[in-house]
């Protein structure tokens, strides 16, 4: 037996936090019954509709894409912009694994594997997310001391695993900054840059764990290799243990 949102999410529907705004909303049936209830168990045989329309397993697919700017974070949009999913050439189901904003390029995973897509998305030690930040302005140490100290923004605190000055351009009074992060909060390292006093003119995603874009082009994308997805659950997991274990 297993929780109805977990289920839905590992059958390639939606992620496990759309999955369960599906059952609050009363959008889920399990063997014709309406279900609200958020820890509902299910077994292989139960039946379970999503509004009306019975919900079917699929093979699980993994997608390394390299993201272009003008293009929005998500599996639909309501202003009809070109998607993430619109540049993959797929008849699964998949949705990205967190958020790269519409102007921000680089690594974005895409699944339909809802169990793989909840691990990553999680504040997780042992995944790097490394991101190119071209800034206005020659960076100083009073700003790298307090990205690393950690920066609050209204009710956030956002903090940076590691903080690199990559390039200065005296000449045009910018920098290249190198930021690792361990969680991946909403706009973060343009909040974390802002609020030290350099706005973020460009920004890449280099790295995720230990997968970059490669050899892409810029909407280009590749199907994960069985090694990679056995080795990024590997990593979240050692970082899930490691968690608890310091709790």
């Amino acid at each position: 037996m297993e929780r109805l949102q977990k289920v839905i999410a590992n059958c390639g529907y939606c992620s496990r936090r759309k999955a369960e705004k599906l059952i609050v909303e009363n959008r889920v049936a399990v063997n014709g019954k309406l279900v609200s209830q958020l820890g509902f168990q299910v077994s292989d045989k139960d039946k379970i509709e999503i509004d009306g329309v019975r919900l079917e397993r699929q093979d699980k697919v993994y997608y390394l894409l390299n993201k272009p700017r003008g293009v929005v974070t998500t599996a639909h949009d309501d202003k009809n912009r070109k998607t993430v999913v619109d540049l993959i050439d797929t008849d699964k189901r998949i949705y990205p694994i967190g958020r790269l904003d519409y102007d921000t390029t680089g690594v974005l995973l895409l699944t339909n594997d809802g169990e793989f897509a909840h691990l990553l998305m999680r504040p997780n030690e042992a995944i790097d997310k490394v991101y190119m930040a071209k800034v206005d302005g020659i960076f100083s140490v009073d700003a790298f001391r307090e990205l690393k100290k950690g920066i609050k923004v209204g009710e956030e605190v956002y903090h940076a695993s590691r903080v690199k000055v990559r390039k200065v351009d005296s000449k045009n009074k910018k920098t290249l900054v190198e930021i690792t992060l361990h969680e991946g909060k909403n706009h973060q390292v343009k909040k974390m840059l802002q609020a030290v006093g350099f706005p973020v003119v460009k920004l890449k995603r280099e790295r995720f764990a230990f997968l970059t874009t490669g050899s892409l082009l810029s909407g280009e994308y590749r199907e994960l290799s069985p090694k990679e997805v056995h080795q990024l659950f590997a990593l979240a997991n050692k970082g899930k243990e490691k968690k608890i274990r310091n709790k």
